[in-house]
């Protein structure tokens, strides 16, 4: 999956600085073209990706994605600290949850949302391997 949404990222010139997923999401850092808009990207990464999760059955579960995202811009002097966080999800989530992950990089930053607008999150997945 992560070679298939690069390929993706790539071919619409944004360059992949780190990929990682683990089974209820997904971080990527790029950097970032200008000339296409970060919904259409994400859009595009989606339907793609779903539809060869589809085709190939690559999940034993009803697979689709959620219906939001987030996405965080950073500085320059921050690309190696980001990546090392990207790269350790796995472990990084032992510790805490995306959900508490999450609303922690928001109230961080000083992000201000509705809880409306925020996507689902899932406290696990039963029967992952």
């Amino acid at each position: 999956m992560e070679r298939y949404v690069t390929g993706i990222v790539q071919n619409h010139r944004h360059k992949m600085l780190a990929i990682g997923t683990i089974p209820d999401h997904i971080h990527i850092l790029i950097g970032y073209n200008v000339n296409q808009l970060i919904p259409d990207l994400v859009e595009e990464i989606k339907t793609s990706s779903n539809k060869l999760i589809k085709e190939k059955r690559l999940s034993k579960f009803k697979f689709e994605w959620q219906k939001g995202y987030g996405a965080f811009t950073h500085s320059h002097s921050q690309i190696d600290l980001v990546v090392k966080y990207i790269l350790s999800q796995e472990e990084h989530h032992k510790k805490r949850s995306f959900r508490e992950e999450y609303f922690e990089i928001l109230e961080k930053n000083e992000v201000q949302f509705k809880d409306e607008y925020v996507f689902e999150f899932f406290n696990g997945i039963d029967g992952w391997d």
